[in-house]
């Protein structure tokens, strides 16, 4: 089967949900390099949109909490552009909260960003993709949470353990029009990863993955070019991990910064081994 070059999206559109910053921008700005004609939502515009040389996203304000906000979202980018062929949901996140009294408001806020608004988003997708020839792909950005929850998350991670689940519901019932595909996403080195992990946290954290970094936004977006495009035609319902192995074991952990006698010490080139 002869797929040309299966990083060209020339003639495609796409949608991505949260891409004015970190990861969602360098999601579309990969999708601008390969030629894809793309939008872009938030809350407010920025001062700079994403871009890849000349070209630029566009923009619309959106609340992708509201369910009618969310379906006039994929219909504006599909009208503007003609089609829609790539719907990325990426917008999604939680500050951290005690599992014992965060309050109603907030679970119902935290579960409609990151489970109901992919949700609403891809049912809206979906109407049009299905139509249209050579149908369409959704991606879910995920989170390393849904498969190993973290303290103060409990919201978080029992919403994206549900949009892991909504993502195979979804292959099932969309295909083969439809391919609907998931990315669990490890710790990103984002504008905000300092905020979330403190000065020199990052690496902290960097010293527990196999890879001996965190990622960078591009190694999500690259995922999302391979989902989405000519070498992916028959991956459906896929949990794609880009998270450099996951993290090492607390008790490996445990045992070597007894060994070293020094905690959180710089990470070095050693591979991991059991202890």
């Amino acid at each position: 089967m002869d797929i040309g070059n299966p990083i060209d999206f020339t003639g495609r559109a796409v949608l991505v949900t949260g891409g004015t910053k970190g990861i969602g921008a360098a999601i579309a700005g990969a999708f601008l390099a390969a030629g894809a004609d793309v939008l872009v939502c938030g809350r407010s515009e920025p001062p700079e949109l994403p871009g890849s040389g000349s070209r630029r996203a566009h923009f619309r304000a959106a609340d992708v909490r509201d369910p009618a906000a969310a379906a006039a979202l994929v219909d504006a980018a599909a009208e503007r552009f003609g089609r829609l062929d790539v719907l990325v949901n990426n917008a999604g996140g939680s500050p951290d909260a005690d599992a014992a009294t965060m309050s109603p408001r907030f679970v119902e806020k935290v579960v409609a960003l990151n489970l109901l608004a992919p949700f609403h988003l891809a049912q809206a997708a979906n109407r049009i993709m299905r139509e249209q020839p050579g149908g369409g792909s959704i991606i879910n950005i995920g989170s390393v949470s849904a498969h190993t929850p973290q303290p103060g998350t409990a919201a978080y991670t029992a919403a994206k353990a549900g949009l892991l689940a909504l993502t195979r519901a979804l292959a099932l019932e969309w295909a083969p029009r439809v391919r609907v595909n998931h990315i669990t996403a490890g710790p990103v080195r984002t504008g905000s990863a300092a905020s979330v992990y403190g000065e020199g946290g990052t690496t902290a954290v960097a010293g527990v993955i196999p890879m001996r970094r965190m990622a960078e936004p591009d190694d999500v977006a690259h995922a999302c070019l391979y989902l989405a495009g000519g070498l992916a035609p028959y991956v459906n319902g896929a949990d794609l991990a880009v998270h450099g192995g996951g993290e090492a074991p607390a008790r490996f952990l445990a045992v070597r910064d007894g060994r070293s006698g020094s905690p959180g010490a710089e990470p070095d080139d050693r591979p991991f081994s059991s202890p």
